[in-house]
């Protein structure tokens, strides 16, 4: 084998080395992360799950006293009632939370985003739609009505 080829196999091996490397740094450093901050108990219904996070507590323990605490968990409100909205906004949240909480760069107390509260919004409507429609029937299009604006304080009383 010429020198020139022998040169360029062991760049094209070592290359190979350091790509497989990278790749099994990047895995095991995602598999070490997604079992320490327990991962796969957000991909279920359970409360318990918002309860890994400690800025979650002062939520969770409203929750717990609320009217709905007997007929609805977090995801039944805060995620969209559809598989795919429902995963989709699990793994955006999830992203954006656990990239907040480990920077410590996040308000306290802890607020909705808009998008968020557009969700909890539609699954208001979605749970009490008869009521809701009664309610809407009443004022004209556009008018503006939020059951969270009135209600802000029920899923999570203080």
């Amino acid at each position: 084998m010429s020198r020139g080829k022998l040169g360029s196999a062991n760049a094209l091996f070592l290359a190979g080395v350091v790509a497989s490397l990278a790749v099994g740094a990047a895995v095991g450093l995602g598999g070490y992360t997604f079992v320490y901050a327990k991962g796969a108990s957000y991909m279920f219904d359970d409360p318990q799950a918002c309860m890994n996070c400690h800025v979650m507590t002062e939520q969770y323990d409203g929750w717990t006293r609320s009217s709905h605490h007997a007929v609805a968990t977090c995801n039944d409100c805060h995620t969209p009632h559809d598989f795919v909205g429902k995963y989709l906004t699990k793994m955006t949240n999830g992203y954006h939370h656990s990239t907040a909480f480990t920077s410590g760069d996040f308000a306290e107390p802890i607020r909705i985003k808009p998008h968020n509260l557009e969700i909890t919004e539609r699954s208001c409507r979605h749970c009490h739609a008869a009521v809701v429609d009664a309610i809407d029937a009443r004022h004209a299009p556009g008018e503006g009505m939020s059951c969270v604006r009135c209600h802000w304080n029920v899923g999570h009383p203080k």
